[in-house]
């Protein structure tokens, strides 16, 4: 029976500065890489056949420091910007806090929680859904089909729209989704890909 873990990345810099990130390319801070140290250890029982992460640098490094931790540092990464975040167009860069008191908490959460609405020349969930599920569909599920152990290390939206897909979440529902910095997800799949049980390791 297959094993897919996802694992958003570890504390970013931006993150820790409170900013809108998206495909900004930044570095994860010293707690993130704390916290990638701490999930590789909860994952040491577990053996992967394949990796993957996106294109930017905070789930690349937070990837590595997990594989260092589990010692599978050579099994082979597949690294893919389908798995990036969400773009956060004129947002990006900006502080999240004074964004708020510009446009109002309400209309910053639908565009940081919604499913179809995005901010200003940016993506909505939704958005980022359709680039990261038919690459999760073309070219992880076969492999969980053949009863591979898979590890995503990617990011908040990406891996919400995967949580979305595999669990059959409503809008509403996805809507107060939160994932973790470096907190993983692990689904024990039976060989239709039926989840048999999900969990976060804390």
């Amino acid at each position: 029976m297959p094993t897919l873990v996802l694992v958003r990345h570890g504390q970013s810099q931006w993150n820790l500065e409170n900013k809108f990130t998206g495909w900004v390319d930044v570095p994860l801070t010293i707690q993130g890489e704390q916290e990638a140290h701490r999930a590789g250890k909860q994952l040491k029982n577990l053996h992967f056949d394949i990796a993957f992460t996106s294109d930017l640098q905070r789930a690349q490094k937070t990837l590595a420091i997990i594989l260092e931790e589990i010692g599978q540092k050579n099994l082979t990464i597949i690294k893919e910007k389908a798995l990036n975040e969400r773009h956060y167009g004129d947002l990006q860069g900006l502080d999240k806090t004074e964004t708020a008191k510009k446009f109002g908490d309400e209309q910053v959460k639908i565009w940081r929680r919604s499913y179809d609405i995005a901010p200003p020349n940016g993506e909505s969930l939704k958005d980022t859904a359709a680039r990261t599920l038919p690459y999760f569909d073309a070219q992880i599920v076969p492999l969980l089909k053949e009863g591979k152990n898979i590890l995503v290390a990617a990011h908040g939206n990406s891996l919400r729209s995967i949580v979305m897909h595999l669990e059959h979440l409503t809008k509403e529902q996805v809507l107060e989704l939160n994932l973790e910095t470096a907190v993983p997800r692990v689904y024990e799949l039976d060989k239709d890909l039926k989840i048999l049980s999900a969990k976060n390791l804390q």
